[in-house]
């Protein structure tokens, strides 16, 4: 019976149908699916500490509104992919408040770019218009995933990820044209992120796990294809105002029709997300059980009251 399951669930995805959270799924699909937009969803909120950071420091109210905005929407993304993770865990015995304290007892793991410090106005630029950009090219790779929430929920996610970018780019533009101070902290910034935006996307090699979810339709393309769009996206607009790519190895070989670029250290970058050793990883992380128990009696108060509703 299971065989026959698997065989028409497999003929399903090969006709490009949606799994729904209510359908009969093998067990490989759904822990993988949850391993990625749990993943996911935790990233979105461990995302906004750098640029919440820069909130109160931002040099115009306007900025500062467009900024908070911004880490309000992350927040939200967070929020709704949750909302598609605890769907999967259910049969698994987990709840919401699980897939949060997870961050806290490292069995969950967030992008190595929010591990990072973000000293200056410049790399509150930097994260806007690069990380997210990366952001982008990685979840607009998903939006035809087999599974059907999360390929939903991605659409409007990859929607407001273009306008995080663009107000990234536009602080960006601003201080590439101001003073050459300006112009320093902005090289300076971008020099900082560049070995996290290498690794943003993953290791060069297949893993057994990418290899599935490819096999599952759940992503169609391989980390190093992702890497080599960013580049080919980013490194003409990089140096088009002005500034220098931080890597003297890097250029685009017309013959094999791929971009070579220095390895940034896979081992230094998986400790910072695998262990948390990351400049601002304990910091942060302690910002985000402070804030899961500090409001914790708002969860209890909105289950009393749901609870007095049914009796």
């Amino acid at each position: 019976m299971s065989d026959v399951r698997m065989k028409e669930f497999m003929e399903r995805i090969e006709r490009g149908q949606k799994i729904e959270a209510t359908d009969w799924m093998p067990d490989e699909y759904r822990l993988l699916l949850l391993r990625l937009i749990h993943m996911h969803g935790v990233s979105e909120i461990m995302g906004a500490y750098p640029e919440k950071e820069w909130v109160p420091k931002a040099p115009t109210l306007r900025r500062k509104l467009s900024l908070l905005a911004k880490v309000q929407d992350e927040m939200g993304h967070g929020q709704l992919l949750l909302r598609v993770a605890e769907d999967l865990a259910a049969p698994l015995g987990k709840v919401r408040d699980d897939l949060i304290t997870d961050i806290f007892t490292g069995k969950i793991k967030f992008h190595n770019v929010f591990h990072m410090e973000a000293p200056t106005w410049a790399d509150a630029g930097i994260i806007g218009w690069l990380v997210d950009g990366a952001a982008i090219i990685t979840q607009t790779a998903l939006l035809d995933c087999s599974y059907g929430p999360y390929a939903r929920v991605l659409k409007r996610i990859c929607a407001e990820e273009s306008f995080h970018m663009h107000h990234g780019e536009s602080i960006i533009l601003s201080l590439a044209e101001g003073t050459e101070a300006q112009r320093q902290m902005l090289q300076e910034a971008l020099n900082r992120w560049w070995n996290s935006l290498m690794f943003f996307f993953g290791p060069t090699e297949v893993s057994d796990a990418a290899s599935r979810m490819i096999y599952y339709r759940i992503r169609f393309k391989s980390n190093e294809a992702l890497r080599q769009k960013f580049l080919s996206r980013y490194v003409p607009r990089i140096r088009t105002i002005g500034l220098t790519v931080p890597d003297a190895n890097l250029y685009y070989d017309e013959a094999e029709q791929k971009w070579h670029y220095t390895e940034p250290d896979w081992e230094y970058f998986s400790n910072i997300v695998r262990k948390n050793q990351g400049p601002k990883s304990q910091e942060r992380v302690q910002l985000r059980r402070e804030a899961h128990e500090g409001n914790r009696w708002v969860r209890d108060a909105l289950l009393h009251s749901q609870e007095k509703a049914v009796i």
